[in-house]
């Protein structure tokens, strides 16, 4: 083994170890309790960390049972707050229908969430799959010939404020 992938084996133990510890801080059973009060979700049965690699969160809806995958340790509070609430809406919707996308939307935070999810997962493999393993549908592209024409281009620093008739420059730093 060379020196370099010895001092990666050694990162990467080190860091599951560091997530190991962080997860143990954290009583997900409470956090799962009160989370499932405030968004007036069902209780699981149990809420325990789990050595997941591909998901981060998984549910068994017919025994209440949440698992947590421990890499969340890592990242901030509302990214675990909003993994346990999507679980937690697994224990109402099993699938990912409209339903359950609006209880998942009752945390406040639920997108940004979603996008610091999908920007790890993108940064680990390289997948552009959503958080909920399903590829986004591409955008339309846009047919410029009827997009609005904007008649006059300013520099935004020197630009006059909206309803603003005086030329006094606008600072926008």
């Amino acid at each position: 083994m060379s020196q370099r992938e010895l001092d990666e084996h050694v990162h990467y133990l080190v860091a599951r170890l560091e997530r190991r510890y962080r997860s143990e801080s954290v009583d997900l059973e409470a956090r799962s309790r009160r989370l499932s009060k405030r968004f007036k979700l069902p209780q699981a049965t149990s809420v325990v960390w789990a050595d997941q690699r591909s998901q981060w969160g998984s549910c068994t809806p017919s025994t209440g049972e949440i698992r947590i995958s421990n890499r969340l340790a890592a990242y901030p509070p509302w990214i675990l707050d909003y993994v346990l609430v999507h679980e937690l809406a697994h224990l109402v919707e099993a699938n990912h229908s409209p339903a359950f996308n609006a209880l998942v939307a009752r945390y406040p935070l639920a997108e940004r969430a979603r996008g610091f999810l999908m920007a790890i997962s993108f940064g680990d493999t390289g997948s552009t799959e959503d958080v909920d393993g399903e590829a986004p549908e591409p955008d339309e592209e846009l047919d410029w010939d009827e997009a609005t024409e904007v008649e006059d281009v300013q520099n935004p620093q020197t630009a006059p404020a909206r309803g603003d008739s005086t030329d006094t420059p606008l600072t926008l730093f």
